[in-house]
């Protein structure tokens, strides 16, 4: 351990500590610090590395005086909660889906090094989505991540519309000035497509996601298109709400309409889950009689029994990604917007 290392961990560490261990100016430290922008990308990296080892925290109020910034920003989940009995259902829906989860993850991850926090804002509701937007206008937070799955959902529009920085995890339902970062979801649906294919199932069906949301029609889309290839020309799809119990529900019709199927594709792994737990009930074993794959690679892949194969998606990497878009907007909001895509991968376990 160096000098200012030691010197830093017997007591709180200081904007002087982080410059020793960084081998920079105390000034070139507050620049990186205050998210000004001319600075190289490697020192800025070699700061940020050095908050980390010294374990510094920024004085937030000073920080705000120079900057006049919140030093926070806004983890806002939007219309995710679908069709519930009352707000509170909605929330806890939101906040067990292991989706959100892993997003949250992401931006924590992507804000620590550089001293700033989340605000987690769910708005299940019309007052509560007035809220985010008076909050936001207020100066509550920089700028806000937002995550929503509702087609319906207007808060992205209205956010651009004010001129709030706001970037988008996944492409918006309709054409708006929005940063976003999403999945070639297609992509991932053929790789499902084609294991399924591999394996020799003939009779596959689909569970899909909720027909609104343009992940869920790219994943069916992909899938269709893949198996035609394959030389299957239909593929039976029930749509499902992204939910365990959405799952069961379609699992069971779609047994009941095709009984000698032999291949399931969900459209993420909550729904997959579900579907395994009536096969199950109905004497059916996986995969011997019937591979299933979902989509994710979420905590339920691994809590199924036996471990779900599925379609990764790197969602602590692409919130990540979306936090570091959104910083980008916050100092510069004149900038142009911009879309990640990423890439999906096939993870192959006991299910298929």
């Amino acid at each position: 351990m160096s000098d200012a290392l030691r010197t830093a961990a017997s007591r709180p560490a200081t904007l002087e500590d982080v410059a020793r261990v960084a081998g920079v100016s105390r000034s070139t430290v507050s620049r990186v610090i205050n998210g000004i922008r001319n600075v190289d990308l490697e020192i800025q990296e070699t700061v940020r590395e050095a908050i980390a080892a010294t374990g510094y925290v920024p004085n937030s109020a000073a920080r705000s005086l120079v900057t006049r910034r919140a030093g926070s920003i806004a983890l806002v989940l939007s219309g995710v909660a679908g069709e519930v009995e009352d707000e509170d259902s909605a929330r806890n829906r939101v906040l067990t889906d292991p989706f959100f989860g892993r997003a949250l993850s992401g931006v924590v991850g992507a804000l620590r090094p550089r001293g700033l926090h989340p605000l987690l804002m769910v708005a299940d509701t019309a007052a509560a989505r007035d809220q985010v937007v008076g909050h936001l206008k207020q100066g509550g937070a920089d700028g806000a991540v937002l995550v929503s799955t509702d087609p319906d959902d207007p808060l992205p529009s209205r956010l651009v519309e004010v001129g709030l920085p706001v970037v988008l995890f996944a492409r918006p339902v309709r054409p708006i000035p929005i940063s976003y970062v999403d999945l070639a979801n297609r992509d991932g649906a053929r790789l499902a497509a084609d294991h399924l294919a591999a394996r020799g199932c003939r009779q596959v069906v689909m569970i899909g996601g909720p027909a609104g949301v343009p992940a869920a029609q790219d994943r069916l889309t992909g899938f269709r298109e893949a198996m035609a290839r394959h030389g299957f020309p239909y593929v039976p799809c029930v749509e499902g709400d992204f939910t365990q119990r959405g799952g069961e529900l379609a699992m069971e019709r779609l047994l009941a309409e095709n009984p000698g199927l032999d291949g399931v594709f969900a459209g993420n792994d909550l729904m997959a889950q579900g579907a395994m737990f009536v096969l199950h009930e109905q004497g059916r074993r996986i995969p011997d009689d019937v591979a299933v794959i979902g989509f994710d690679d979420s905590s339920a892949a691994l809590a199924s029994r036996p471990r779900l194969t599925t379609v990764r998606q790197p969602v602590e990497e692409m919130a990540a990604e979306l936090t570091r878009l959104l910083l980008d907007r916050v100092e510069n909001p004149a900038g142009p917007v911009t879309s990640v895509i990423f890439e999906p991968n096939l993870v192959v376990r006991q299910s298929a």
